[in-house]
C-alpha cells in the first residue's frame, strides 16, 4: 500500500508543471514547442524516479549517498533549464520540484540552502531579466511545497524505522524461541540420558549375577527412553510441562539406580502451577548434577511453599558455580520470570553441595 502511495505522492506534484506546459503548447515555433514539451516530460519522469529511489532508501533505513543525491538534483535542474526556450520564464516552476527533492534527499542544512536558493531565484530573476513577469508566485510555491515535503520525508523516515524495529523484534523472537527449545531439550535429554546410562551400566553388572534384576533395569531403561522421546515431541510442539511430583518420583528412581541414598519429602505442598513447574525444574537439574558430578552417597530434597533445596554429601561439580552449564542457566532464566533466586555452592567442608531456589519472602 505504501509503495503505491509513494508513487502517488511523487506524481501529484506534477500538477505544478501545467503552467510551463501551457506556455510550451502556445509556442508558434515547432522546435520551441516540442523542446518545451519533451523537456517537461523528461523532467516529470526523472522526478518521479528520483523520488522513488529516495523513498526506497528511507523505507529500508539505508543512508542516501549525498554525492549521488546532489548530482541527481543538478541533473533535474538542468532538465528544467533546458526547456526554457519553449517554456520561457515558466521553466522556474521546475524549481519547486528541485526544492522538494532536496528536502527529501539531502540533510537538513543542505536542504535548507537549496530551498532558499530555489525560492529567491525567481524573485531575483524577475528584477534582473526584462520581460520576465509572474514568476514571483514560484517563491511561495517553493516554500509551501518544501514544507509539505518535509512532512512526507519525516513520514517515510518513521515508516522505515518502524519496519526496521519490527524486523529486529521478529529476529529476537526467533532467537528467543530457538534458545528456549535448545534449553528445554538440554534439560530433558540431559536428565533422561543420565538415568538411562546409569541404569544400563547397572544392568550390565547384574546380567550375570542377577538376570531377573538386570531384565527389570533394562525394562526401566526402555520406559525412560520412551518417556524422553515423548518429552522431546512435546517440547517441539510446545506442549510440554514439568510437574514437581513427577520429578520427585523420577529423582527417587535415578538416585537409587546410581546407588545414592535418597531422602525425599513424604508430602509436597500445594503450589501454584508456575511455582510447581519451577520447583520441578530445580529438582530435575539438582538431581542430574548429583548423579553426574557429585560422587555422593546421600542426597536430600526439601520442598517448602517458597523454596526448594537439593543437597548432597559429595564433592560437587569441579567447576565454580559461575561457570555452570546450560542447565543452571536455563533454571535461572525460568526463575527470573517469577522473581525467584537460584543459589548454588559448596556447603561447609565435608558437607557437599547445595542447589536452592527461593521465591521473594522465603525464609532461609
Amino acid at each position: 500500500m505504501w509503495r503505491l502511495t509513494g508513487w502517488l505522492l511523487a506524481a501529484v506534484w506534477l500538477f505544478f508543471l501545467n503552467v510551463p506546459l501551457g506556455t510550451a503548447l502556445a509556442q508558434t515555433e515547432p522546435w520551441r514547442r516540442w523542446l518545451g514539451i519533451g523537456s517537461l516530460a523528461a523532467f516529470g519522469v526523472a522526478y518521479v524516479l528520483l523520488f522513488e529511489w529516495a523513498r526506497a532508501h528511507r523505507q529500508t533505513a539505508r543512508p542516501i549517498p549525498r554525492g549521488r543525491a546532489a548530482a541527481l538534483l543538478l541533473g533535474l535542474l538542468a532538465l528544467g533549464l533546458a526547456g526554457s526556450p519553449g517554456t520561457g520564464a515558466d521553466w522556474m516552476t521546475t524549481l519547486v520540484f528541485v526544492a522538494t527533492g532536496a528536502v527529501f534527499l539531502l540533510p537538513g542544512v543542505w536542504a535548507l540552502v537549496v530551498v532558499v536558493l530555489a525560492a529567491l531565484t525567481p524573485v531575483v530573476a524577475g528584477y534582473l531579466v526584462p520581460g520576465w513577469s509572474g514568476v514571483s508566485g514560484v517563491f511561495f510555491a517553493v516554500l509551501l511545497a518544501s514544507f509539505a515535503m518535509f512532512g512526507v520525508a519525516a513520514l517515510a523516515q518513521r515508516n522505515g524505522e518502524l519496519r526496521a524495529a519490527q524486523q529486529e523484534i521478529s529476529r529476537l523472537a526467533v532467537a528467543e524461541e530457538r534458545a528456549r527449545t535448545a534449553r528445554d531439550l538440554h534439560d530433558i535429554l540431559g536428565h533422561s540420558l543420565t538415568v538411562v546410562a546409569i541404569k544400563a551400566e547397572l544392568a550390565g553388572r547384574l546380567v550375570e549375577v542377577d538376570p531377573p534384576r538386570a531384565a527389570a533395569e533394562i525394562a526401566e531403561v526402555e520406559q525412560l527412553a520412551r518417556a524422553a522421546l515423548a518429552d522431546v515431541r512435546r517440547t517441539v510442539g510446545a506442549y510440554r510441562g514439568v510437574r514437581l511430583a513427577d520429578e520427585v518420583a523420577g529423582a527417587r528412581s535415578a538416585l537409587t539406580a546410581a546407588g545414592i541414598a535418597a531422602d525425599l519429602p513424604a508430602e509436597l505442598p500445594e503450589l501454584p502451577a508456575e511455582r510447581d513447574q519451577l520447583f520441578g525444574w530445580a529438582v530435575r537439574e539438582g538431581v542430574t548434577n548429583v548423579v553426574r558430578h557429585s560422587g555422593a552417597r546421600h542426597c536430600v530434597i526439601r520442598v517448602g511453599p517458597d523454596a526448594v533445596e537439593i543437597s548432597d554429601d559429595g564433592r560437587g561439580p569441579t567447576s565454580e558455580p559461575a561457570a555452570a552449564g546450560h542447565g543452571l542457566v536455563g533454571l535461572r532464566e525460568r526463575a527470573q520470570r517469577l522473581d525467584a533466586t537460584v543459589s548454588v555452592g559448596r556447603r561447609p567442608p565435608g558437607r557437599g553441595f547445595v542447589l536452592r531456589v527461593d521465591l521473594p519472602g522465603a525464609a532461609r
